[in-house]
């Protein structure tokens, strides 16, 4: 029973369910014949507009086939017109050809006909030119055409009498032109040379009239070089002579290029420029071999450089040298001539691609012609004798500035003198006239390589040679006289602590640590200055770089910024010198006579103090004559940081007696008064802010001067207020408890 009561439970629930669902779909379909109902009018009306769209659509259904009838025929009839259209393209190429062979057949019997008779009457013109027209005839076409024709006698025996003709007229050519060479005949060397490409001979023609302008070349620089060798030492070109035969050589090239290229590319068409010159570099890489040999015997290069290279050596390995140096003066003439001559060389190549591209982009309409032209331009100027001897004079040239830079830069040094009317010595502008006059030296080359090999040597120089000097003289230390016997213990225990003793107090010493420091100083102008124009003048010089030489150039430079940031380490050096001998020393017992004041004033007191001479009006007219000793002698910039560096170690002193010293109220307020006059006197002397310097002490003052211990909350903690705290809680409450007049449980009660 209770099996059957269960089963009956759940089909109960089933049939539940389904009667649910029913009714839910009962509802869907009414709402949705409901939706239609509404929609009953709306149906209506867009039937009734399509019942009346129904004939104009069967109008357009005929009128579209009609159409579609009208299409079909004109593409019928279209496809028929193509057809005839082929049929008559065919038969207008055969007459075409046709009219070729009839053109080929009637000028190859005038040609055969005239050819001979021209030579006879010794008219190459005229037989070049009938050879030139059987040259230009399709030789395809005429084999069609003679198996194409019944009797071929004529044809093949004008075939034949033209390539005799052809032959002996090529060998004619050849043998005329020669004898015109040997015979210095211009009128028949040009009227041969133009009679080559006629007879497909253009590559023979361009390269025996290049032979011939060989050997002209040749006769002339053969003798400008001799020229050049028998010039008197008083001739006033004598220093760059070489240099000058290298530059006729180098016109004397660009005026034949220039004077035949219009000839060439009349009579041999455009496009073959490179084969012309790649025989005249041949000449060109003769001759310049010929005057450098000249140029080395007469200004005994390599014994020079094999000198140099031992003393480089001798120098490297610290070995006694008995090598006589090299006076830098005797190299500065021949370091020009090779700069020259490394210079015409470039100009020389330039000139060269800028005609031979112009007359590819001309002559070559072909890309990948085009690009293997450029290609043999590349080859032609990388492989010539000429870019050796560029490279070469290039080392060279790096080689004996080098020596000339390092040379001139020690003579620099070594002659150092000071004119009491100038801040700096000599070795100052000395040096950097050299470094500018060898950088606008390597400029003058046109090769960036070169540019960027002489800045790193000019940064190499300044930072081992001139920065080290410097600083040498400046670690002799400035010899500072002292005041009293307090100042000279002080100034023996630091030099004790420092391992050493200062040397005496002489003027001579003063002197050079001082020139040795403003000479810095204004070496980071020089060295800013340098950087500024080598890059604009590099810029004129070399207008077309791209940017990967740029890069190479900027990083360069970038060098000389590591100069500058050697020097102002020297600064600082020499600074912090003045500090431990120049002004610690006498800072420290002017400061500390603070200690022996009275800071717990009555009003009397107050009225007397102020009366009489204070401490800070003894403290500035020290500090007045302290400046005032080193105003004149140093830089407007070493004085800045010169005082900076006494308002630092001032500053920190007084605060220092200060937290060793206890107020009042109106003692308080003579600090605040003292602290305020101090910083406005020291504000008038330097052109820098002192502001952030004199924060702490200013605002140690201000909380000694409080009247109540209450108002301390009017400036920390106010938001309101402009005030940036320097001291932490802690060290605030240290500074009030300075104050007498305020109870320490109250100050240890603060919430800060």
């Amino acid at each position: 029973m209770d099996s059957k009561s269960n089963s009956y439970a759940e089909m109960q629930k089933s049939c539940q369910l389904e009667l649910e669902k029913l009714k839910l779909e009962e509802e869907t379909l009414v709402q949705d014949l409901n939706n239609l109902f509404s929609q009953k009018t709306f149906i209506e009306d867009k039937i009734k507009g399509l019942a009346k769209l129904v004939p104009t659509l069967k109008v357009i259904k005929h009128e579209a086939q009609d159409l579609v009838n009208t299409v079909n025929d004109i593409s019928e009839s279209s496809e028929k017109i193509s057809g005839k259209i082929r049929s008559l393209d065919v038969a207008r190429s055969r007459v075409t050809e046709c009219q070729h062979r009839v053109s080929d057949l009637i000028d190859l019997e005038i040609c055969s006909q005239g050819v001979q008779e021209a030579i006879m009457d010794s008219n190459y013109e005229k037989g070049a030119a009938h050879v030139h027209r059987f040259l230009s005839m399709d030789q395809t076409l005429l084999k069609r055409t003679a198996n194409d024709m019944d009797t071929i006698s004529n044809m093949l025996r004008s075939v034949r009498t033209l390539q005799d003709a052809t032959s002996q007229l090529r060998a004619i050519v050849e043998h005329k032109f020669t004898e015109a060479v040997n015979t210095e005949d211009l009128v028949s060397i040009e009227r041969f040379f133009k009679i080559f490409p006629l007879l497909g001979m253009h590559e023979e023609g361009i390269k025996e009239f290049c032979t011939y302008l060989r050997t002209k070349i040749s006769v002339v620089a053969d003798k400008n070089l001799k020229s050049a060798i028998s010039a008197p030492l008083s001739d006033k070109r004598h220093g760059v002579i070489y240099a000058d035969t290298l530059t006729l050589l180098f016109e004397g090239l660009a005026r034949v290029i220039d004077t035949h290229q219009p000839l060439i590319e009349t009579y041999y068409g455009p496009g073959r420029l490179i084969s012309a010159v790649t025989i005249l570099q041949k000449e060109c890489d003769v001759q310049v071999k010929r005057v450098l040999l000249e140029w080395a015997k007469a200004r005994q290069v390599n014994k020079k450089m094999q000198t140099i290279n031992d003393l480089s050596r001798m120098s490297s390995s610290s070995s006694f040298s008995k090598l006589e140096k090299i006076d830098p003066k005797d190299l500065d003439i021949l370091i020009g001539e090779i700069t020259l001559m490394h210079f015409r060389s470039e100009l020389y190549f330039k000139f060269i691609q800028r005609k031979i591209m112009a007359d590819v982009e001309v002559g070559i309409p072909n890309a990948n012609e085009k690009e293997k032209t450029l290609k043999l331009l590349e080859q032609l100027i990388k492989n010539s004798d000429l870019s050796q001897t560029k490279h070469e004079l290039l080392s060279h040239y790096l080689r004996l500035e080098q020596y000339f830079m390092e040379e001139s830069v020690a003579k620099a040094v070594a002659m150092d003198t000071l004119d009491q009317s100038q801040q700096t010595s000599s070795m100052v502008d000395d040096t950097f006239f050299i470094i500018r006059k060898c950088t606008r030296r390597s400029i003058s080359t046109g090769s960036l390589d070169g540019i960027c090999v002489n800045i790193n040597n000019a940064c190499r120089v300044l930072e081992s040679d001139f920065c080290e000097i410097l600083k040498s003289r400046l670690r002799q230390g400035y010899p500072s006289g002292y005041l009293d016997l307090t100042q000279a213990y002080n100034v023996l225990q630091t030099s004790i602590q420092q391992g050493r003793l200062q040397s005496g107090d002489t003027e001579q010493s003063r002197t050079a640590f001082i020139v040795a420091l403003n000479n810095a100083d204004s070496s980071t102008e020089y060295v800013d200055a340098l950087c500024e124009h080598v890059l604009k003048e590099i810029e004129q010089a070399l207008p077309n770089m791209n940017s990967n030489e740029r890069g190479k150039l900027e990083s360069c430079l970038s060098g000389l910024s590591s100069v500058t940031t050697n020097l102002k380490a020297i600064i600082d050096y020499g600074i912090q010198q003045l500090r431990s001998t120049a002004i610690k020393p006498r800072v420290n017992p002017w400061v500390d006579a603070f200690l022996n004041m009275n800071h717990h004033l009555t009003e009397d007191e107050l009225n007397v103090y102020e009366a009489g001479e204070s401490f800070v009006q003894s403290l500035i007219m020290n500090l007045e004559t302290l400046l005032s000793s080193f105003k004149d002698i140093l830089t407007s910039s070493n004085y800045d940081c010169f005082t900076q560096v006494l308002t630092t170690e001032v500053t920190q002193r007084f605060e220092k007696v200060i937290l060793k010293s206890t107020f009042n109220r109106l003692g308080g307020l003579v600090l605040d008064k003292e602290v305020r006059t101090l910083a406005g006197y020291i504000t008038t002397t330097t052109s820098w802010s002192v502001r952030d310097k004199f924060a702490r002490l200013t605002q140690i003052a201000t909380v000694l001067n409080l009247e109540q211990l209450s108002e301390i909350h009017d400036y920390w903690g106010n938001h309101d207020s402009a005030l940036t705290w320097r001291l932490t809680p802690t060290e605030l409450k240290g500074v009030l408890a300075l104050r007498t007049d305020f109870k320490g449980d109250e100050i240890r009660r603060l919430k800060l």
